[in-house]
C-alpha cells in the first residue's frame, strides 16, 4: 500500500465523511486526475466574535455576487462602499471592515473565500487568507494541470498543507516546540480536512433579500441590555424577527410576492439602554452597592432598575428623548439611502419599550396647527415645575383683567383648581375666560397635588378621582360640572419630543402599559380617545407572561369578553387547545346527560303519575330548580355562553384606540407550556422574537393597510 493511500485510511478513520444529504458530498463530483483545471469559484465571509470565538459567516448569494463584481470591475477598490444585508450593512471593499449603517457595533473582517480547513472544536470551515488561498489555488492548477500530486506547502502560521490528490487535500498544525532548535515543522498530529471551493464544505447560503422595501418598523426593547434568554442583544432579536417575516412572507403572501405587489417589511432596533447607561448612573449605582450576592445586584443594576430610572423625571427625559431622536435619525437616514421608499412607518416595543412609545404617542400633535391653538392654553406636559404666581399664570393666559375678581374673593391657585364652572360663574367671569381657567388651573393642580400621583393631561383620556353615582367617566364630563377631573395618563413631567413621521401602526409585545395607566390612577381611558398622530394599536401578548397586561377592560370595564386569539401560523388552532375544547364539550355533553337522567328518575320516583299535568309540573320545576340553583345553570350552559361570547365579538366596541378594531391579542400556548404555567413565565416574555404566530399578525394588519391579504386568510 502506498503512503498516499494509508494517509486517506488514516485520515477516513480520524475524520469521518459526511452524509450524502450535506453540501459535502459534492466532493465526489469533484474533478478525476487529468481533467482540465477550473479556476475555484470564490464566495465572500465576513467574521463575527460569537462567545468569544471567531465565526465566520458567508454573505447571502446576491451580496457575494456584488462584492465579487466589485472586486472584479478593475477599479480603485480603496474607497468602493457595497451594501449588503438589505441596506443594513455597508462593506468597505478596500479595508475589507463590514460596519452597521444604523446602529453601532463592532466592524467585522471581510474575506474573499476560496479554500477552507476543518476547525478545532465545531467542525466549522475556516477560511485561509486571500493571499495564501491564492497560492493554494496556484499550486493546485500545477497539480491538476501537470497530473503532479503530493505538493507540500507551509503557510505563514508554519502549517502545512499537503495535497495528495484531488479528493485528499490535508492540513497539519505546528507542534508547539517543535523549532526551538531551528528544525522545520513536520506533519505531526491530527490531519484536518482542506476543502476547496463552498460548494464542498457544508455551510448555509442564503437567498438574498428583495430589494423593494414596502413598510419600515422601528423595534425598541424593554429593561436591560439583554432581549432573550440567550443574552442576546435587541439587534440580534429583531434579526430573528425579519428572517421569521422573509419566511412568511414566502408561505403566506405567496401569491403576492409572484405579482410582484411586495418586497419585504424593514424592521430595525431602537436601542436607549446603552445611553442610558453612559450617562455616569452606573458609577453612582457601584458606590451604594453592596458587596455581597455580586452577580445579581450587577443584575438588578443593569436591568431592574430601568423601571425606576423610566420613573425618574431626570432618566425619564433621558429615556424619552433617546428613542425618538434615534427613530428620527434612523428613518432621515433610511430615506438618504432608499430615496424611492414610498411606504408607511410603524412601531413595535417589547415590555418597558411598549410604554415609552405609548407616552410618546400620547403626547404627539397631529399638525403644526395643534401647536398654535395651545398657545392661549399652555400644554402642561412641556413644563418642569409650577414656580409662577397666580397673576403671572393669568398674565401668560392674557386674563390680567381677572386678577382683581380673585383677590377680592380671596381665592389662590390651590382654590381656583377646586372651583367650579358654576363657582367661576357666581364671581362674574364670562365663559371664555372660564374654560380657559379651568382646563389650565384645574389639570395644573392635579400635576402639582403631593396627594396624588403625578397625572399630565393628554386629550380624550379620562379618570374619575370624584366618583359619580353612575360610575360613568366620558369627556364631556371634564368639561361640564367638577365632579370629573381631566387629568390624562400620569406620564412624568418631562418634555416629550416629538417623531417627525406619523407611524400607521403601534405593535406593543408583553407591555405593561395597562398596568402602569392604573397604577398611575388611570381608572378608564375613554371610548373616544385615540392617538393623536397613529391609527392602529395591537396589544399582544402570550397568556403565561407574567409583565403582560390587557387594555380592552380599561375602556369597557363594565363587560366581561375574551381577547381575541391570535391563529396559528398553519391555519388552525394548536392540537392541544382543540383536544382541551373537545374534552370539556364532552365532559359538559357526559354531566348534562347524567343530571337530566338522575332528575328523571327522581322525578318518576316521588312524583304521582298524572299525565295531564305532568308537562306543566315539569316546567315549574325546572324553573324552579333553575332559580334555587343558578350554579347549575351557569354550568349547563358554560359552553353555549363562550359560543354566544365568541359570535358577539365582532360587535363588542372597544373604543377607537385601534380604530374601532379589537386592542388586546393573545397567543396560543405551546403543548409543552401548558404542563406548567410557571416554569416557562420567564420564557414567555421573551418568546417573541421568534414567534412565526407574532410575525404574521403584524405582517397582515401591516399589508392590510395597503390592500394586500394573505394568500388563505387564517381561521
Amino acid at each position: 500500500m502506498s503512503s498516499a493511500e494509508s494517509q486517506q485510511e488514516q485520515l477516513s478513520q480520524s475524520d469521518p465523511s459526511p452524509s450524502p444529504n450535506s453540501c459535502s458530498s459534492f466532493e465526489l463530483l469533484d474533478m478525476d486526475a487529468g481533467s482540465l483545471y477550473e479556476p475555484v469559484s470564490p464566495h465572500w465571509f465576513y467574521c463575527k466574535i460569537i462567545d468569544s470565538k471567531e465565526t465566520w459567516i458567508p454573505f447571502n448569494s446576491e451580496d457575494s455576487q456584488q462584492l465579487e463584481e466589485a472586486y472584479g470591475s478593475g477599479k480603485n477598490c480603496d474607497g468602493r462602499v457595497v451594501p449588503t444585508d438589505g441596506g443594513r450593512y455597508d462593506v468597505h471593499l478596500g479595508e475589507r471592515m463590514r460596519y452597521a449603517v444604523y446602529w453601532d457595533e463592532l466592524a467585522s473582517e471581510v474575506r474573499r473565500c476560496t479554500w477552507f480547513y476543518k476547525g478545532d472544536k465545531d467542525n466549522k470551515y475556516v477560511p485561509y487568507s486571500e493571499s495564501f488561498s491564492q497560492v493554494l489555488e496556484e499550486t493546485y492548477m500545477l497539480a491538476v494541470t501537470l497530473d503532479e500530486w503530493k505538493k507540500k506547502l507551509e503557510s505563514p502560521n508554519r502549517e502545512i498543507i499537503i495535497l495528495h490528490n484531488p479528493k485528499l487535500m490535508v492540513h497539519y498544525q505546528p507542534v508547539a516546540g517543535s523549532d526551538e532548535w531551528g528544525s522545520t515543522p513536520t506533519e505531526q498530529g491530527r490531519p484536518r480536512t482542506v476543502k476547496r471551493g463552498v460548494e464542498n464544505i457544508s455551510v448555509d447560503i442564503h437567498c438574498g433579500e428583495p430589494l423593494q422595501i414596502d413598510h419600515l418598523v422601528f423595534v425598541v426593547h424593554g429593561i436591560g441590555p439583554a432581549c432573550d434568554l440567550r443574552f442576546r442583544s435587541i439587534v440580534q432579536c429583531v434579526n430573528d424577527f425579519r428572517s421569521v417575516s422573509l419566511n412568511l412572507l414566502q408561505t403566506h403572501f405567496k401569491k403576492a410576492q409572484e405579482n410582484q405587489q411586495i418586497g419585504r417589511v424593514e424592521f430595525l432596533p431602537v436601542n436607549w439602554h446603552s445611553p442610558l447607561h453612559s450617562t455616569g448612573v452606573d458609577v453612582d449605582l457601584q458606590r451604594i452597592t453592596l458587596p455581597s450576592i455580586n452577580r445579581l445586584r450587577h443584575f438588578t443594576n443593569d436591568t431592574i432598575l430601568d423601571v425606576f430610572f423610566y420613573n425618574s423625571p431626570t432618566y425619564c427625559q433621558t429615556i424619552v428623548d433617546t428613542v425618538a431622536s434615534e427613530m428620527n435619525r434612523i428613518y432621515t437616514l433610511f430615506l438618504q439611502r432608499n430615496p424611492d421608499f414610498k411606504g408607511g412607518v410603524s412601531i413595535a416595543g417589547h415590555s418597558l419599550g411598549s410604554l415609552i412609545l405609548f407616552d410618546i404617542l400620547t403626547n404627539q400633535k397631529d399638525s403644526l396647527g395643534d401647536m398654535d391653538n395651545e398657545k392661549d392654553a399652555p400644554n402642561i406636559v412641556m413644563d418642569q415645575g409650577d414656580t409662577l404666581t397666580l397673576e403671572e399664570d393669568l398674565k401668560k393666559l392674557q386674563l390680567s383683567e381677572f386678577f382683581s375678581v380673585f383677590e377680592k374673593e380671596k381665592v389662590d391657585k390651590e382654590a381656583l383648581a377646586l372651583c367650579t364652572d358654576k363657582d367661576l360663574q357666581e364671581m362674574g367671569i364670562p365663559l371664555g375666560p372660564r374654560k380657559k381657567i379651568l382646563n389650565h388651573f384645574r389639570t395644573r393642580k392635579n400635576l402639582m397635588d403631593i396627594n396624588r400621583p403625578t397625572l399630565q393631561p393628554a386629550s380624550g383620556v379620562t379618570v374619575s378621582n370624584i366618583p359619580k353615582e353612575s360610575g360613568v367617566c366620558s369627556k364631556t364630563d371634564a368639561t361640564g360640572n367638577g365632579d370629573y377631573l381631566h387629568v390624562g395618563i400620569g406620564q412624568v413631567s418631562v418634555k416629550y419630543p416629538r417623531l417627525i413621521y406619523k407611524p400607521e401602526i403601534f405593535f406593543a409585545f408583553g407591555s405593561p402599559i395597562g398596568m402602569f395607566l392604573t397604577v398611575r390612577g388611570l381608572k378608564r381611558i375613554d371610548p373616544n380617545y385615540k392617538f393623536p398622530t397613529c391609527k392602529g394599536f395591537f396589544n399582544i401578548y402570550h397568556p403565561f407572561d407574567p409583565v403582560a397586561y390587557r387594555i380592552e377592560p380599561m375602556v369597557v370595564p363594565g363587560v366581561e369578553f375574551e381577547p381575541m386569539l391570535i391563529p396559528h401560523h398553519k391555519g388552525r388552532k394548536r392540537m392541544h387547545l382543540e383536544l382541551r375544547e373537545g374534552l370539556t364539550r364532552m365532559s359538559m355533553d357526559l354531566k348534562n346527560n347524567l343530571l337530566g337522567s338522575l332528575r328523571m328518575a327522581w322525578k318518576s320516583f316521588t312524583r304521582a303519575p298524572y299525565p295531564a299535568l305532568q308537562a306543566s309540573e315539569t316546567t315549574e320545576e325546572t324553573e324552579a330548580e333553575c332559580e334555587s340553583s343558578p350554579e347549575k345553570l351557569s354550568d349547563v350552559n358554560t359552553e353555549e355562553t363562550s359560543v354566544a361570547v365568541k359570535e358577539e365579538v365582532p360587535p363588542i366596541n372597544v373604543g377607537m384606540l385601534n380604530g374601532g378594531q379589537r386592542i388586546d391579542y393573545v397567543l396560543q400556548e405551546k403543548p409543552i407550556e401548558s404542563f406548567n404555567e410557571y416554569l416557562f413565565a420567564l420564557q414567555s416574555h421573551l418568546c417573541y422574537w421568534e414567534s412565526e404566530d407574532t410575525v404574521l399578525l403584524v405582517l397582515k394588519e401591516i399589508y392590510q393597510t395597503q390592500g394586500i391579504f394573505l394568500d388563505q386568510p387564517l381561521q
